[in-house]
């Protein structure tokens, strides 16, 4: 493997930032394939694969999440061209003896639910990271959020119980007038030991 780029990097990490207002321009189907295929290359533990994503792109489907949203979060949900519900499946394992090498991996998540659920909430989270990493790549921008009403966004869009919210975000191309100044981040020495 080779580093890739500083024009890479900035568009990834270093210039990317969180969006709270997106143009009005679509976002196509074809993308948002485009943006999963390239996340669900991710590492997950023992290729567990928990994330489960609904692509919300009609104002229907909009209207059906604002009562979870908080008032901040309204608006601008409603304008993005898409919101992604990230959700984690947490029956994940049934699908295990397709996606991995030995067959009694179904059977070790089955029997001891902690384990799991602790799997499914971990891999879920980091396909969620992979998911906003893959959408900027593509030269989308995110706004990922955690101001809303999980409870009601399960009963709606997932009242079977076997998924559950872990968050959403908003997927678009953003309004650079509409971005709050860059927050500081740790330094290294705040956050990182060395032994």
């Amino acid at each position: 493997m080779t580093k890739i780029s500083a024009d890479a990097l900035k568009q990834l990490f270093l210039d990317a930032r969180t969006q709270n207002g997106f143009l009005d321009r679509p976002v196509s189907d074809e993308q948002l394939r485009e943006l999963y295929d390239i996340a669900k290359m991710g590492a997950t533990s023992m290729n567990t694969q928990p994330m489960r994503v609904l692509f919300l792109r009609t104002k229907e489907a909009k209207q059906r999440l604002a009562p979870a949203l908080s008032p901040g979060n309204l608006d601008k949900t409603m304008a993005a061209p898409v919101t992604a519900i990230v959700a984690r499946d947490m029956q994940f394992y049934e699908y295990m003896p397709e996606i991995w090498h030995n067959p009694t991996a179904r059977d070790t998540f089955a029997n001891n639910a902690p384990m799991a659920q602790a799997t499914a909430v971990r891999n879920a989270t980091l396909q969620g990271a992979y998911l906003m990493i893959a959408a900027r790549a593509i030269g989308l921008d995110c706004g990922p959020m955690s101001g809303f009403d999980i409870a009601k966004v399960n009963a709606e869009f997932f009242p079977d119980g076997r998924c559950q919210t872990d968050f959403l975000c908003n997927i678009g191309y953003g309004d650079t007038s509409k971005l709050m100044g860059r927050q500081p981040r740790h330094a290294f020495e705040r956050a990182c030991t060395l032994l």
